[in-house]
């Protein structure tokens, strides 16, 4: 799956349940208690709108980084409030931005699911994990995966668990299987220890990552 993208906005505070779920991971698991002191104070922090998270997260599926930093810029230059109004405003200009036709139908789709109120965004922080889920997958370009990635960088939710990033499957591949291939039900049985804060395990699988790369992304 592609790899979450940072759009850089203010960051939220520390989220409420942070240190209590770093005391409990690294309680409960050995490479967790390897893993977690090395990034120090380091944390989760979510973004504010809803709908430019979603947004640029369509943009950025299956390109690279950089083409999707490219056409995200142009897309901004072209919708700088990045409203559901202003961009089908511009609904026939954005190819302009690089997008291709499935993508600009599915920034398209999303706009209207949120200016019709299709989706209920103002609602989410107090709906279930499966609830948004659903709602979000019924819009066309968001897979299970990005409603994921959603839930864990928008909303902070702390026990997502999202089985088909490819990160989180290399995260636990290096750490806990000395790099062989491992399974769904391997990845299960290792995060069945970790609920419920599978997100916070999940984030410092995924710095465990960055670190041996010399970056620090998400």
């Amino acid at each position: 799956m592609s790899t979450p993208i940072t759009l850089n906005p203010s960051p939220r505070a520390l989220p409420d349940y942070w240190e209590q779920a770093k005391a409990e991971l690294m309680k409960r698991d050995r490479i967790m208690r390897k893993i977690m002191p090395s990034f120090g104070d380091l944390h989760l922090s979510g973004r504010n709108d809803p709908f430019t998270t979603l947004a640029r997260s369509i943009i950025g599926q299956q390109v690279t980084s950089k083409s999707a930093d490219m056409v995200w810029a142009r897309f901004r230059e072209m919708s700088p409030k990045c409203t559901p109004t202003q961009v089908l405003k511009v609904a026939n200009k954005l190819a302009e931005c690089g997008l291709s036709k499935r993508k600009a139908e599915y920034i398209l789709d999303l706009a209207e699911a949120f200016r019709s109120k299709r989706v209920h965004a103002d609602e989410w922080v107090n709906m279930a994990d499966e609830s948004v889920i659903a709602e979000l997958v019924r819009i066309r370009g968001i897979s299970r995966w990005t409603a994921e990635m959603f839930l864990i960088f928008n909303l902070c939710r702390p026990n997502i668990l999202p089985l088909d990033d490819a990160g989180l499957v290399k995260g636990i591949s290096m750490n806990y299987f000395s790099g062989e291939p491992v399974s769904r039900s391997d990845v299960r049985e290792v995060a069945a220890n970790w609920a419920p804060w599978c997100t916070v395990a999940t984030w410092y699988l995924w710095r465990s990552l960055d670190a041996n790369q010399g970056v620090i992304t998400k």
